[in-house]
């Protein structure tokens, strides 16, 4: 049996006088898709920061494929993750193509893997090339949405985290950086942990569900099978929202 891409065992973690997560053991398969989906509050986020290192859990182990996360080391941690959020993040002062080869550059990668690098993806996400000279605020809001994703998946990484990528666009465009998010997938398949609040979005791309509830997992499984048979009232109740 394949190593999870994430484990989280037995963690523990609060906020000042807020308990939120007590004790949550979780495995998240890997080379598939993973949503996390609840409510507002519920910890999504905090979970995707606990794998990437942004926060530490104050008592239990992250594991990222096998190995604990060494919090001496985070840098090369981060360095095989992708993480791409909604609010894109682009550097204003960065050109597209110095945004998406930023990290390539500093890795010492060489001129023509970059450039190689840089079309296959912008094949993938149905880019024009001539974008690479423009400024991040002379794109469409859809362009700079797959732009992030390019970036976030520059270095081939084993993990793409995912927090609510998707969210900031128009649902047309969202449909067609869907498509290419699949289509990219299929070809380059990865461990993917996409933070959601949109349930639609997560059965449609996930291949396994994680339903949240303030601190606990309500359910994890393939979405198939949580719409089928939903564990309680809750995840009934969410999967009514659709």
């Amino acid at each position: 049996m394949a190593l999870p891409s994430v484990t989280f065992d037995k963690v523990f973690k609060g906020f000042s006088t807020q308990r939120l997560f007590e004790g949550v053991s979780l495995e998240l398969p890997r080379r598939q898709v993973t949503a996390l989906v609840g409510a507002s509050g519920c910890g999504k986020s905090t979970l995707l920061q606990l794998i990437n290192g942004l926060l530490r859990p104050d008592a239990g182990e992250v594991r990222i494929f096998g190995e604990p996360i060494d919090y001496g080391k985070l840098p090369q941690l981060r360095r095989k993750m992708g993480y791409a959020v909604q609010q894109i993040g682009l550097f204003p002062h960065l050109t597209v193509k110095g945004n998406i080869t930023l990290m390539a550059g500093l890795e010492g990668w060489s001129k023509e893997q970059i450039t190689a690098r840089v079309h296959k993806l912008f094949q993938f996400m149905y880019l024009d090339l001539a974008l690479l000279e423009r400024y991040p605020h002379e794109i469409s809001g859809g362009q700079a949405q797959r732009v992030g994703l390019c970036r976030a998946m520059m270095l081939d990484p084993d993990l793409l985290l995912l927090d609510e990528a998707f969210s900031a666009v128009d649902p047309i465009t969202r449909v067609d950086v869907h498509s290419r998010f699949q289509e990219l997938q299929a070809a380059e398949a990865r461990s993917v942990i996409l933070v959601t609040h949109d349930i639609q979005e997560a059965i449609k791309l996930a291949d396994f569900m994680v339903v949240l509830d303030p601190g606990i997992v309500l359910q994890a499984d393939q979405p198939q099978a949580i719409v089928d048979n939903p564990a309680n009232t809750q995840v009934a109740r969410l999967l009514e929202a659709r």
